[in-house]
C-alpha cells in the first residue's frame, strides 16, 4: 500500500492505495470524480485526460503514487464551484453542440482548456494536432473544432475596432 497525497480541484486529498492503483482508478474510485472515464485502457483515446501540475496527461498512464505531491484539475475542477458559471470551454462544447454521447467530452474539454491556456491559432490543422490525443467516435469533430473556436473568442477577446471572425474553416 501507498500514501498518495494530492491536492484534487483545489481540494488536499490523502488517502492509501494499493501500489499499482493508476491515477485515473484514484480519481473515479477513490475520490468518486466521475467525470474522468477510462475508455480504452490502451492510452488511446484520451477520455482521461486530466491536468497534473499544469500539463495535460492521460491519467491510465500514470500511477497514483507517481502523481503523490502534485496538482490535479479533472473536467468538475474547472468551475470555480457548484454554483459557479461553466468554464468557457465546458459552455463552448454546448453552445457549439460539440459533444453527443458525452463520453469523449471530459478528455476533450481538458485537452481544449490546456491548448487554450495562451491565445491559440485556430486553423484547423492547429486545433486537429492540439486535438490528436483524443478520439471522439460520434461526431465527426467539425463541431468541436467550431467550439475550440467558440471558447477562444470568449477568452481573448478581440480588442476594440478589430474583428475577428469566429469561424475560419
Amino acid at each position: 500500500m501507498t500514501e498518495v497525497q494530492l491536492r484534487v480541484n483545489g481540494v488536499d486529498v490523502r488517502h492509501e492505495v494499493p501500489d499499482e492503483t493508476l491515477l485515473v482508478e484514484f480519481l473515479r474510485e477513490t475520490l468518486r470524480l466521475t467525470g474522468t472515464h477510462v475508455g480504452c485502457d490502451t492510452s488511446q483515446c484520451g477520455a482521461c485526460t486530466i491536468n497534473l501540475d499544469g500539463v495535460s496527461v492521460k491519467s491510465c498512464t500514470v500511477l497514483a503514487a507517481q502523481a503523490s505531491g502534485g496538482t490535479v484539475t479533472t473536467v468538475e475542477g474547472l468551475r470555480a464551484g457548484e454554483d459557479a458559471p461553466l468554464h468557457p470551454v465546458q459552455h463552448a462544447f454546448i453552445q457549439c453542440h460539440g459533444l453527443q454521447c458525452g463520453f469523449c467530452t471530459p478528455g476533450m474539454i481538458m485537452s481544449v482548456d490546456f491548448y487554450l491556456r495562451r491565445p491559440p491559432k485556430l486553423d484547423e490543422e492547429s486545433i486537429c494536432h492540439a486535438l490528436e490525443g483524443n478520439i471522439c467516435r460520434c461526431t465527426g469533430y467539425v463541431n468541436i473544432i467550431e467550439a475550440v473556436r467558440h471558447a477562444a473568442h470568449d477568452m481573448y477577446p478581440a480588442p476594440a475596432g478589430a474583428t475577428m471572425e469566429r469561424s475560419q474553416s
